[in-house]
């Protein structure tokens, strides 16, 4: 299994778990190609290239036309390789929720709510709270985005309330 100080031929990505009926690929890839620089080809070796993992032939092809769009926008050849995901492993937990851990008060009050260390690090709460911490959008647009989680209105009032408690 790869570690952080021995990767291997391994790449650090992210895995994506979404409702298509929410959120469909494409809009995935968009904002995909929005968030890195897929100029760069080779940044610091195999564990930091711009790569996209797919699943199966349809997403192989979307990606490959996404691609295609990204390069005749840029007018540059993209570097992003396009494979099949065979395998995906968690990073190591000093790594999970990195941002986060630096607000020990909240991430502990956090822990504190999920029955389980893999609840916590699957939670899409956590996911987006570490974002938030890293300057990835705002409390106020994280509340508004509770709605499309699929919990209901009263869900939302007590998530709103927790995160309002929360120490920074």
């Amino acid at each position: 299994m790869p570690t952080y100080r021995n990767m291997g031929n391994h790449t650090e990505t992210i895995q994506i778990d979404y409702n298509p009926r929410l959120l469909t690929y494409e809009q995935i890839l968009q904002h995909f190609w929005k968030q890195h620089n897929p100029l760069r080809y080779g940044y610091k070796g195999r564990q930091y290239i711009s790569l996209i993992l797919v699943r199966n032939e349809q997403q192989r092809e979307l990606a490959s036309r996404s691609k295609e769009a990204t390069e005749l926008f840029l007018g540059e050849k993209v570097y992003t390789e396009i494979e099949f995901l065979h395998s995906f492993y968690l990073a190591e937990d000093k790594h999970q929720k990195y941002y986060l851990k630096r607000y020990q008060k909240a991430y502990t009050k956090l822990l504190d709510i999920f029955p389980s260390h893999a609840e916590f690090i699957h939670s899409t709460l956590v996911a987006r709270l570490n974002g938030f911490v890293r300057g990835l959008g705002n409390i106020q647009e994280l509340k508004l985005e509770f709605n499309s989680w699929g919990v209901g209105e009263q869900e939302c009032k007590e998530l709103s309330k927790f995160i309002d408690s929360l120490k920074w």
